[in-house]
């Protein structure tokens, strides 16, 4: 059990190790830099061309795409648990990265404009899933949490199997790239990632913290909620549409990324609690220093290869739900 410590404490605590992480990700790749030149760089000038070249053209996106990406798995991972007050909700679950991992890749053979369709097809294929688990569940089962997920798990299937039948009938070549892409990388991110995900990253985010009131009255039950003012129906339609948003974005330019969302939550939760507001702020955070750190691990571990990051993250992430299992 993690200890409960105050709020100020723990936010000096997830700060300092974020600037840590930074520092040890700038330092670490295929060619080493030394933190004596990472702190050159930074704060006073570089002390060659290939240190400014290697450090602020190369790893500072990557890093900074790495930390946005997990920040907004485990918020989105955070907010889906919350909404159905199930510890193992995610948006693999509910098959919004399929959907979106879908629309990418039917972009990717068929569209002429990739660069400018890619965000737009990943939205409309999470944005599918979530439609799909919805219709699927509204007349009968709406109101139970359980048929919502099982739900996203067929869907999920569903959508996984199509994108798999898709790449099977396509050219090798071309297959072979989007399952790369799928298993979830950061090696071809760049600004325009940034870009596209810090906004959609920032509006969840402060849609989240307005709703978080009503967030928490749902831990309670729906009809609890329903006592309190809070249209439970519109609010969770609401925030599984924010979450196919943001999941969306990150799919576009990163890829299929599993276990994020699901993994760092718990931690966070033992951490500092589950009121809504605190747990998606600090699962947010640890998520994108533990994506940092794994990108780390992905670019440096086999030498003039890279191992997608989402065959990391599955591997730490059913390790650590084995140790869950037998700690329960």
């Amino acid at each position: 059990m993690i200890k409960r410590l105050s709020l100020p404490i723990n936010a000096l605590l997830i700060l300092g190790l974020l600037l840590i992480s930074v520092f040890f990700s700038l330092g670490m790749g295929t060619q080493s830099v030394g933190f004596d030149a990472i702190y050159a760089c930074l704060f006073e000038q570089c002390q060659g061309p290939f240190d400014q070249q290697i450090l602020f053209d190369i790893r500072l996106p990557r890093i900074i795409t790495g930390f946005l990406a997990g920040f907004g798995l485990a918020m989105t991972g955070a907010l889906m648990q919350n909404i159905t007050r199930n510890p193992l909700a995610d948006p693999y679950l509910f098959g919004i990265v399929a959907g979106a991992g879908l629309g990418v890749t039917m972009v990717s053979f068929f569209a002429e404009s990739i660069a400018l369709s890619i965000p737009f097809a990943a939205f409309i294929g999470a944005l599918l899933a979530v439609v799909l688990v919805i219709g699927i569940v509204f007349n009968r089962h709406w109101q139970r949490i359980e048929f919502l997920l099982l739900a996203g798990v067929a869907v999920s299937f569903l959508l996984s199997a199509i994108t798999s039948f898709t790449l099977y009938i396509s050219d090798a070549f071309a297959a072979n790239r989007v399952i790369f892409w799928l298993m979830g990388s950061l090696a071809r991110t760049d600004n325009q990632a940034i870009y596209w995900i810090t906004p959609v990253i920032i509006i969840g985010l402060f849609i989240s913290l307005l709703l978080a009131r009503q967030l928490d009255a749902l831990l309670l039950s729906d009809e609890s909620a329903r006592s309190l003012g809070v249209s439970v129906s519109k609010v969770r339609i609401g925030i599984l549409i924010l979450c196919a948003a943001i999941t969306a974005a990150i799919v576009a330019f990163c890829g299929g990324i599993g276990f994020v969302g699901l993994m760092i939550p718990h931690l966070v939760r033992k951490w500092v609690g589950i009121t809504t507001g605190k747990l998606i702020i600090f699962s947010g955070l640890l998520g994108g220093i533990f994506l940092m750190l794994v990108d780390v691990v992905a670019r440096t571990a086999l030498n003039g290869q890279e191992i997608p990051i989402g065959v990391i993250t599955a591997a730490i992430g059913s390790i650590f739900f084995l140790a869950l299992m037998r700690k329960e």
